[in-house]
């Protein structure tokens, strides 16, 4: 099967004609525009369309295609997912920019393996640059082509690209590091969230922060509720996402008595999560408060919180292989 893309942008194109955002705007600098979705299969037939040319079958409510030689295209415009099922797809054209966890469901139901031609569409102004979303699917394992770029199913795809085994998040309050990080393992079709956090009962703002995390996680991931974090990693079988430490090392402190008391075990917990780390068997990504470019807190326990999270956080990024600031949304590499 040969698939050639007349277009890879949403329903207007990308830039957006006569639109004053920011991406349309940089976009306009970055090469050709993209036009509107548009594929034809073999040389001949439109896709997705409505009659088909004997020998060509439709399925998953028509955004499916099987041709005469057995390969099989699916196009997952944005929306509901479409009914995909059988073995896996030669070809997937597919909207990720709206949620890319769906390439996760798609590699989970053996729809997508190494063999499948994973290539994003329906692009615009949801994403900055050409840039960013060129950075974004490196870390889902799929690929943006030009228009007019003609995809043989008879040559196998390029390796994704290898993905950090430990990734370290920093960022102040709300500096969007949690997205981020929830972003480098969208597409996995396995993932177990863990949340170090404590619980919700009687804090209505905690509760709603809570939720919000919750809701905005891919729903088959699964979560583990832990401060065990150094057995967590050391069992792990599948990524894991460590939202946070932070909140991990409160909670470390609470659990030992060690606001006014000794500070041993902390210092232990401390070294041990460093082993696990060092050690992890699989993907880690970790999301950490950068506290210490605030003003001094003004209690004791404060300082000696924030200097515990400090040596932590810089104990960790010598032992991962990637490290970022994220400020305002914007991971920046350290």
């Amino acid at each position: 099967m040969k698939v050639l893309l007349t277009g890879t942008a949403g329903g207007t194109g990308w830039p957006e004609p006569g639109c004053p955002c920011a991406s349309c705007a940089v976009r306009d600098g970055e090469g050709p525009w993209r036009r509107p979705f548009g594929a034809v299969v073999d040389d001949t037939v439109p896709f997705p369309a409505g009659d088909l040319p004997d020998g060509y079958a439709p399925h998953a409510g028509g955004l499916g295609l099987t041709t005469p030689d057995g390969s099989r295209l699916l196009y997952a415009p944005a929306g509901p997912e479409p009914p995909a099922d059988g073995p896996a797809y030669d070809v997937v054209l597919i909207d990720l920019l709206e949620r890319p966890e769906r390439l996760g469901s798609l590699r989970r139901a053996g729809l997508v393996n190494g063999r499948t031609h994973v290539v994003a569409v329906g692009l615009d102004h949801r994403i900055r640059s050409e840039k960013e979303l060129a950075r974004r699917l490196r870390m889902w394992g799929a690929g943006a082509v030009p228009d007019g770029t003609s995809l043989d199913t008879g040559r196998p795809p390029p390796p994704p690209a290898a993905q950090p085994r430990r990734a370290l998040l920093l960022g102040g309050s709300r500096s969007g590091k949690s997205a981020e990080a929830e972003l480098r393992l969208a597409a996995e079709p396995y993932v177990t969230y863990v949340a170090t956090g404590p619980g919700s009962e009687g804090d209505a703002e905690w509760a709603a922060r809570v939720r919000a995390h919750r809701e905005r996680r891919p729903a088959h991931w699964a979560t583990a509720e832990t401060t065990d974090l150094a057995e967590t990693i050391r069992s792990a079988t599948t990524p894991l996402l460590i939202d946070g430490l932070g909140t991990w090392l409160a909670a470390v402190f609470d659990e030992h008595g060690a606001w006014e008391g000794d500070r041993a075990p902390v210092d232990r917990r401390c070294d041990a999560l460093v082993q696990a780390w060092r050690s992890a068997p699989g993907r880690v990504v970790a999301v950490s408060d950068e506290a210490g470019m605030g003003v001094v807190p003004a209690t004791a326990a404060g300082r000696l919180f924030r200097d515990a999270l400090g040596r932590l956080n810089e104990r960790l990024a010598a032992e991962s292989e990637y490290v970022a600031l994220v400020v305002a949304g914007r991971p920046t590499r350290l």
